[in-house]
């Protein structure tokens, strides 16, 4: 009975440790970054950076140029993060030599998510969807190029007005198919909330709200009168591939085109690179 008891014990330290480890990992890799080290990534790919800080209705947010002046010969691609998420979500897209060549990037952090109002967000597709209006307001709309992902899908589609070209992620859009991740209590639960990492509390407060948040835009998807492409893995537990399904079956084939990644998860804005960057190079072209 001893050699149980420390078995169990010994598994219960190992399997804390590794989860404390993860966490730890997981919050590394989302928390935002400060402009000190934007600056820096940039500097080490010899590749410049403008850094500004923009504000809308009473609320001041992030965002990533790296062009001083738009070459209004190109295209601009605008990306929307999801939630978790920032600006650096598409370094490796802004990295890319050849799509740099192509276009003009702008990224940005929504409210909540920045690296000095992380907590902030307003869990509004409205909200989301107002703000990058007045981001690309100055910007001639036969040019823009929208790319949201997850949760930035419906805040780009649901700015319902003709631009050049809408590129979604794994887009959230469906509320029927919307889960739940028990990791949410954490958040819900005030006596463990403490625990839970700033920039965590923000997409949990966005989760928490999404589903009857999408209920008032999801059955005008169809509307949006843009070539839209979608592109999803089939291997999506967070959100789920009949999100994507469920946009094709609003909207007419003429102006949707669903790409499917076999084996590719909910992150493959990272693991899923080529391919992606394959899709953007024939759809900006």
């Amino acid at each position: 009975m001893k050699g149980y008891r420390k078995l169990f014990k010994f598994s219960f330290y190992v399997i804390l440790v590794l989860f404390i480890t993860m966490v730890i990992l997981f919050y590394r890799f989302s928390a935002p970054k400060s402009d000190e080290k934007i600056v820096k990534t940039f500097q080490k790919e010899q590749l410049e950076v403008f850094l500004n800080y923009e504000h809308f209705q009473e609320f001041e947010y992030r965002v990533l140029r790296f062009q001083k002046e738009i070459d209004t010969l190109k295209p601009t691609v605008v990306f929307v993060h999801g939630a978790t998420g920032s600006c650096m979500d598409f370094k490796s897209y802004i990295l890319d030599e050849e799509l740099r060549s192509k276009v003009n990037f702008i990224s940005y952090d929504r409210v909540g998510y920045g690296a000095n109002d992380t907590g902030n967000v307003q869990a509004s597709i409205a909200f989301e969807r107002d703000l990058l209006k007045d981001l690309v307001k100055d910007i001639p709309k036969d040019k823009l190029v929208f790319i949201g992902y997850s949760y930035g899908g419906p805040i780009a589609l649901a700015l319902n007005e003709k631009i050049n070209k809408l590129i979604l992620l794994a887009p959230a859009v469906y509320s029927e198919v919307e889960p739940m991740p028990w990791m949410l209590h954490f958040y819900k639960w005030k006596a463990t909330r403490w625990l839970v990492p700033k920039t965590w509390m923000s997409a949990s407060k966005e989760k928490l709200t999404h589903k009857e948040d999408l209920r008032k835009f999801e059955n005008n998807w169809k509307d949006n009168p843009n070539e839209i492409i979608a592109i999803h893995g089939l291997e999506d537990g967070i959100v789920p591939f009949s999100n994507s399904e469920y946009l094709k079956d609003q909207i007419d084939n003429n102006r949707f085109k669903l790409i499917e990644l076999e084996g590719a998860g909910h992150g493959l804005v990272w693991t899923e690179f080529e391919a992606i960057k394959n899709v953007f190079l024939q759809e900006l072209n």
